[in-house]
């Protein structure tokens, strides 16, 4: 019974990532300079320089790391910095995919906003982000925190658990003129 439990719940998770993998076109991302055309703003919060400072903007780079390599090659993987196994999570031009699916992000632009958000293009215009019912209905993931498990899950080969709660909070960009 415990098998089939645990089986069960495996396959359910691999629905439910490659469901939110699915939702995001390659399309319809902008990229990370133009979500920080309006998100680099103090007044409103500052959150591409809280990005530029998280380590979701360092996972390219963390997977130069001696560790990466390790890690990579008790997989089977020579370079980690361009293995899709690794930047399906570790860059936001994968798509959450082995392949390149979009170039409007850079690999080395690591894990950026679109990763959590969603492809911007539709939802990007000024007066779409003002009305969060209408940024959600044009795409906008929200919570973004919806998003966290596509990749902070036990197909990750150094996973030890995810508190969504603690970890969300490490991330939080909110723009302070916004209500919640």
């Amino acid at each position: 019974m415990k098998t089939f439990f645990f089986l069960s719940a495996s396959v359910v998770l691999l629905l439910a990532v490659a469901a939110g993998a699915a939702e995001r076109d390659p399309a319809n991302y902008v990229g990370v300079k133009t979500c920080g055309i309006c998100h680099k703003k103090e007044e409103s919060g500052n959150q591409f320089a809280k990005w530029q400072a998280s380590p979701h903007a360092k996972t390219f780079e963390v997977l130069g790391t001696q560790a990466a390599k390790e890690t990579a090659k008790k997989l089977g993987i020579d370079d980690p910095q361009t293995s899709g196994k690794c930047l399906k999570c570790h860059s936001t031009a994968y798509n959450f995919t082995e392949t390149v699916a979009t170039e409007k992000i850079k690999p080395e632009d690591g894990v950026v906003c679109e990763s959590c958000h969603g492809p911007g293009k539709k939802f990007m215009l000024k007066s779409v982000m003002e009305d969060r019912d209408k940024a959600v209905a044009a795409g906008l993931i929200y919570p973004a925190s919806q998003s966290c498990t596509l990749c902070h899950n036990e197909q990750s080969p150094n996973f030890k658990g995810f508190d969504e709660k603690t970890y969300f909070e490490k991330i939080a960009h909110p723009d302070p003129k916004v209500k919640k």
